[in-house]
């Protein structure tokens, strides 16, 4: 009998010591099998699958027949849980993000839909509404320049662009709906 085996059956028959020695020992083997034949799940799912490993031995280890080697029987239980978890994972394939950020950086141009939204929306305004809007929103001209364009005072045209964005306001919360 190896020295797993040993362990093991003295761990099976209530040694805690040897038990705890049992998994000490075992452990890096088994999950260096984990790594070798899961390694397309990445770092973490061969720790999940690890730990899988380790809790099948905790609850199968009465059903290790001590006159076997330990071993084969060790073996098996982590291949199977390598296995069970390719199943579980299915077609998916796992891959960091972070590998491909610089080639994945989306454009900043303008959105095109955005001028064709906007000019719709202040289409809807009465006409005096806006051209304030257009010239002090889009053009950006100041209150005092689309006060002079508009023979307007300062004040009254600050007054006419609140009341235009709150009616633009009403109107894209009520197309939003």
């Amino acid at each position: 009998m190896d020295d797993w085996g040993r362990l093991l059956t003295a761990a099976n028959s209530g040694d805690d010591s040897a038990y705890k020695l049992f998994l000490q020992a075992v452990a890096p083997v088994l999950r260096g099998i984990v790594r070798a034949k899961g390694s397309a799940l990445g770092d973490a799912g061969c720790e999940d699958v690890m730990q899988e490993v380790l809790l099948a031995i905790h609850l199968k280890r009465h059903t290790w027949k001590p006159d076997t080697p330990a071993r084969p029987w060790l073996y098996a239980i982590a291949r199977y849980k390598v296995v069970d978890a390719f199943r579980a994972r299915g077609n998916r394939i796992d891959i960091p993000i972070e590998d491909f950020a610089d080639a994945l950086a989306a454009d900043t141009g303008p959105d095109l839909t955005e001028a064709a939204d906007m000019a719709k929306m202040i289409g809807m305004l009465d006409p005096k509404s806006a051209d304030i809007v257009t010239r002090i929103g889009l053009d950006g001209a100041s209150t005092a320049e689309t006060g002079l364009a508009m023979n307007m005072t300062e004040g009254a045209v600050r007054v006419a662009l609140h009341r235009a964005l709150k009616t633009l306001t009403a109107l894209a919360e009520r197309h939003v709906k």
